[in-house]
C-alpha cells in the first residue's frame, strides 16, 4: 500500500463536518451570492450568466477560470434543459468539480520509501504550521515520519519547527540558524533512510527574493539530495494562504516559474471568505490541490477531495 492509499477512502462524517465549519466563510460569502442569483430561475439566461460572472471574479476565482466556468455552464445547457433552482444548482455543483477533479492528479511514485517532501513558499503562509500538522496527520496514521529544518534564515524558523516536533513527537533533523539549506536537507534524507522513515517533510527558506537565487538554491537542495535518494524530493509541496486571494496566485507564479510545484497546500480557508482561490489556482496552473488548512488545531488539516469540498460549499 502506498503511503497516501490510506486516505483514499470515504471521509467520516466527523470529517465532513469539520470542513463545513471550516468553509462556512467562503459558503456564505460566494455560494450564497449564487443561491441568490438562482431564486426564481427556471434556466439559465443571460442575466444569470453575467450576475455568476461578477460573483466568482469578485470572489478571488480568477477571470480565466471564471470564463471557464461560464463556458462549460453554457455547454451543458445546449446538451441539456433545467427547469428549476435546484437542477441549475446541481448543474453547478458538477462542473465546478470536474474542474476541481481534472486538476487533482495522483501522487507522483508515492511507493517511494522515504517518500520525500519538499515545502515552500514565502514567510507567512503557514509553512510550517502546515508542516507541523502534516507530520501530526502521517504520525498518527502510524507513519514513520521525520522533519527537516531547512528554513536556516528566518529568525524563529528552526526553533518553530523543533516546537512542531516536540508536540507531535515526531524527530527533526536541525544545524541551527544561518546554516546551509542543503546541508540540512542531505542529513536529513541520509538519516531518513538510515532510520527507514516512510515521509521526510524538508522546511525550505520562505524568501521571494531574486528568481534567479531561489531556483539556484533549490537547485542546490533538490541535487544534494538526489545523491541520497536519486529521484528525490518526490514532491515539491507548495503552501500558499487563500485568504490573500490574488496575492496567492503571484505566489504561485513566482516558485512555478522558479522549481516544479508538483502539489498545492491551501491554509487558512476557515478564516477567509476567498475559498474561490482554490478554484482558480487548481485550473490556472494545472497543479492538484492536495492538501486544505481549516482551522487552527493541529487536525486541522485535510487531504483535498474535490467533490468533498464543492459538497460542503453547496450544503443546505
Amino acid at each position: 500500500m502506498g503511503l497516501f492509499d490510506l486516505f483514499k477512502k470515504e471521509k467520516t462524517v466527523e470529517d465532513k463536518q469539520q470542513l463545513e465549519k471550516g468553509l462556512e466563510k467562503t459558503k456564505s460569502s460566494l455560494f450564497g451570492k449564487i443561491s441568490k442569483a438562482l431564486i426564481g430561475k427556471t434556466s439559465i439566461d443571460d442575466d444569470f450568466l453575467d450576475d455568476l460572472e461578477e460573483i466568482l471574479i469578485t470572489s478571488d476565482v480568477g477571470v480565466d477560470t471564471t470564463l471557464n466556468i461560464i463556458e462549460r455552464i453554457q455547454k451543458r445547457v445546449s446538451k441539456d434543459k433545467y427547469v428549476n433552482a435546484s437542477e441549475l444548482n446541481e448543474l453547478l455543483k458538477d462542473e465546478i468539480t470536474q474542474l476541481l477533479s481534472e486538476n487533482n492528479r495522483g501522487d507522483i511514485n508515492s511507493e517511494a520509501k522515504p517518500y520525500v517532501v519538499m515545502v515552500v513558499g514565502v514567510n507567512g503562509v503557514g509553512k510550517t504550521t502546515t508542516i507541523g500538522k502534516l507530520a501530526n496527520l502521517y504520525s498518527k496514521a502510524g507513519k514513520n515520519v521525520l522533519l527537516g529544518a531547512g528554513d536556516t534564515f528566518r529568525a524563529a524558523a528552526v526553533d518553530q519547527l523543533k516546537i512542531w516536533s516536540d508536540r507531535v513527537q515526531v524527530p527533526i533533523v536541525s544545524k541551527g540558524m544561518n546554516t546551509d539549506p542543503a546541508a540540512v536537507a542531505y542529513d536529513t534524507v541520509k538519516q531518513g533512510v538510515e532510520q527507514n522513515a516512510d515521509l521526510i517533510l524538508l522546511d525550505t527558506a520562505g524568501r521571494l527574493h531574486n528568481k534567479v537565487n531561489l531556483m539556484n538554491e533549490l537547485g542546490k537542495i533538490k541535487r544534494v539530495m538526489s545523491k541520497v535518494i536519486p529521484d528525490a524530493p518526490h514532491e515539491v509541496l507548495l503552501v500558499l494562504d487563500a485568504s490573500t486571494g490574488q496575492n496567492a496566485f503571484e505566489q504561485a507564479k513566482q516558485f512555478t516559474a522558479a522549481t516544479e510545484v508538483t502539489a498545492l497546500a491551501l491554509t487558512k480557508l476557515d478564516g477567509t471568505a476567498r475559498g474561490g482561490v482554490v478554484l482558480g489556482i487548481s485550473e490556472q496552473f494545472k497543479i492538484p490541490v492536495k492538501y486544505i488548512g481549516i482551522g487552527e488545531g493541529v487536525d486541522d488539516i485535510q487531504h483535498f477531495e474535490p467533490k468533498d469540498f464543492v459538497d460542503s460549499l453547496f450544503s443546505n
